[in-house]
């Protein structure tokens, strides 16, 4: 039998509190994991995300993102999660970089307040009208605003602007829809926000086997926000503060900056709950 150590950790929390942001279970040393033992692990904790830490010729590190059904190439929380593990491993300081599938991304952190670099964005339209798009989210056509996009920026989501917090609130993915907002990798999920000058208000739907699930934070959607943001030629540089998480109790806040040179960063406060080991 062999031992691998984890850690807990709490990403994009909210004014520090042990059951705010998003869970993330961190591997720390997974040279000796093959792929179907790391998927194993991810639905054995059952976790949005479970990450395993590599060796790299290219980074600080790589890292392999699980859900419990299937292999991510990019998501936030597990990257910023992943990037504070290593430094208190000693693997890095405050900068480092770390390879994923979709590419080398670059983390940097102030204290516990981490931040990624987003890859830069591609986009294109929704084909759905938008009368079909307002059923299969619950709410009604005429709070829908500006141009609903796919943007990638290492994972490729749907982006919706709604017109009110309240729509926001209000907002669901139908079971029946998910054939219908499926992206790039056959996945269907769906975010939709709404800002308010300098904040926002945003939910995330995504589909776990047969149910509609709801994250309580996500930072690759909100990188693709960001790239939402270049898309409609959004004054630059432009910084946003996201609430996320309270309709299913886990209160989170993301910060999103884009500059005027049309890089997007995402960040968040990291907090580590507690570590472990599994023997097998």
């Amino acid at each position: 039998m062999r031992r691998y150590t984890y850690r807990i950790v709490n990403v994009f929390t909210q004014h520090d509190g042990p059951f705010t942001g998003n869970p993330l279970c961190v591997f720390e040393n997974a040279d000796s994991l093959d792929s179907n033992t790391m998927q194993a692990l991810a639905l054995q904790f059952n976790l949005s995300e479970t990450t395993f830490i590599l060796p790299s010729q290219r980074a600080t590190a790589r890292v392999r993102i699980f859900t419990p059904r299937y292999e991510m190439p990019f998501a936030g929380h597990p990257t910023l999660g992943t990037a504070h593990v290593c430094r208190a491993l000693g693997l890095a300081q405050d900068s480092l970089t770390l390879e994923m599938t979709a590419g080398i991304i670059a983390v940097h952190a102030d204290g516990c307040r981490w931040t990624l670099q987003a890859n830069a964005p591609t986009w294109h339209e929704v084909q759905e009208p938008l009368s079909s798009l307002a059923r299969m989210l619950g709410v009604n056509e005429g709070e829908i605003m500006e141009r609903p996009l796919w943007v990638n920026t290492g994972t490729e989501q749907l982006i919706v602007p709604l017109a009110t917090e309240a729509a926001v609130r209000r907002a669901t993915l139908r079971v029946d829809a998910v054939a219908h907002l499926k992206n790039e990798n056959g996945a269907a999920m769906a975010y939709v926000f709404a800002q308010v000058g300098v904040h926002a208000i945003a939910r995330f739907f995504f589909q776990q086997g047969s149910a509609i699930l709801e994250d309580p934070a996500t930072g690759s959607a909100t990188a693709n926000l960001g790239g939402w943001c270049l898309a409609m030629d959004r004054p630059l540089p432009s910084s946003l503060e996201i609430s996320q998480g309270e309709c299913v109790g886990r209160p989170s806040t993301l910060h999103l900056h884009v500059d005027a040179m049309r890089g997007i960063r995402v960040g968040g406060d990291v907090l580590e709950l507690g570590t472990g080991a599994v023997s097998f």
